[in-house]
Parts: structure tokens; C-alpha cells; sequence
């Protein structure tokens, strides 16, 4: 992967003044959404005990709740696994933390807690 398409946690996004996770250890399993399948009906993140999942809007800057979606943020997520019994659509998936960023590639169509390191470059320069 090249240095232009490395993804580094977005330092301007909301979710980022949230307590990290507690521990010395990340999880054994964390929580990954199939975005294509998700709605958006938001029934996970009244279950996650941590508040590590994010709304994601949709496409029409008119209408963000419409084609919405969620995300889990992999860095706070304890792996408790309440998001992916309480899914109706059955859309969350958890993974073995080795796997996980393979398998966050794999499923997200559009993330606004992960972003392109050269983005981040962009935020930094600006406010130099």
C-alpha cells in the first residue's frame, strides 16, 4: 500500500474527543460493518456500552439521513459484541484483531473516522 493511500485515524472527526479505550491490550474480536447491507436504522449504537459507533451520512449533503450508515471506530471498540447480536440485518461481523483491518477494507464503502494520511498532511499544512 502506498504512503498516498495509508488511512490514519481523522483527527478533526467528533468521535476523536471520546475517551480512548481502557486497558493494556486492544480485544480479541472487534466489531466490523458490512456497510453494504447496513440501513442505518442505528438499533447497534444504542447497545454499545463504549459509544464507538459513528453514523455516517449519506450522499446528498440535503438529506444525510437518507442511504445513512454506521461505523464502529476499531480503536474503541472492547469487543463486547453487543452490536452484532442486536443487528436486525445481521450486517456486523465480528473479527480476530489481527484480521480486522483487512476486513474493514473489505466492508466499508465510505468512513469518516479513517481518511487518507495525505488529508491529514493537508489539515496539518493549513494550520501552519
Amino acid at each position: 500500500m502506498s504512503e498516498e493511500s495509508t488511512l490514519v485515524e481523522n483527527p478533526i472527526h467528533p468521535a476523536r474527543l471520546k475517551p480512548a479505550r481502557k486497558g493494556k491490550r486492544p480485544p480479541k474480536l472487534i466489531a466490523v460493518v458490512h456497510q453494504s447491507g447496513c440501513t442505518g436504522c442505528e438499533v447497534c449504537i444504542a447497545g454499545c456500552p463504549v459509544d464507538s459507533i459513528e453514523l455516517v451520512p449519506g450522499p446528498d449533503s440535503k438529506n444525510p439521513s437518507f442511504q445513512q450508515t454506521v461505523e464502529i471506530d476499531i480503536a474503541r471498540c472492547i469487543g463486547c459484541q453487543n452490536c452484532s447480536q442486536d443487528c436486525p440485518w445481521e450486517t456486523i461481523t465480528m473479527y480476530p484483531n489481527e484480521d480486522v483491518f483487512t476486513a474493514w477494507a473489505n466492508e466499508t464503502i465510505k468512513s469518516e473516522l479513517y481518511v487518507p494520511e495525505s488529508f491529514v498532511q493537508k489539515i496539518t499544512a493549513s494550520k501552519e
